[in-house]
């Protein structure tokens, strides 16, 4: 399934993340998955949530600029390797793996991952191809 993955960009100094879950949790939104990655003096921050839309209007009425990006929720076999199972077909088929990171949960056993990809919906059919299972509604009840 393709969910929506917000960004920020934060000044990189102590505390700044730590303001972003103070404003979402208090207004009732989860983080269901985060990175973080610095760049020079300031850090891109790329999160899922449980609420975007309202996330991004919180985000937004405190001052923050919000980028929206589609991205893939994906399982993922969790043993030595399993990554594999979802890299080696995008690579076969010659599609770019932009990021990845984590989904904090998991779904039957197996790694949720969150994968941004060029071009996402070719990226979405080769998975199905392969058998690959992405995250449908059960996203956020996990």
């Amino acid at each position: 399934m393709i969910v929506e993955q917000l960004s920020v960009e934060l000044v990189n100094r102590p505390g700044e993340l730590s303001k972003i879950s103070d404003v979402l949790g208090d207004d009732g939104i989860n983080i269901r998955a985060i990175s973080s990655a610095p760049r020079n003096t300031t850090s891109v921050v790329r999160f899922v949530v449980d609420n975007s839309g309202k996330a991004r209007e919180i985000l937004k009425s405190n001052g923050y600029e919000v980028d929206t990006t589609p991205v893939i929720a994906v399982e993922t076999p969790d043993h030595p390797g399993g990554l594999n199972a979802v890299l080696r077909p995008l690579k076969e088929a010659g599609i770019n793996v932009q990021y990845l990171y984590p989904f904090i949960g998991r779904f039957h056993d197996n790694a949720v991952l969150i994968l941004g990809a060029e071009p996402i919906e070719g990226a979405i059919a080769v998975l199905k191809r392969n058998y690959i299972h992405i995250l449908e509604k059960e996203l956020y009840t996990i």
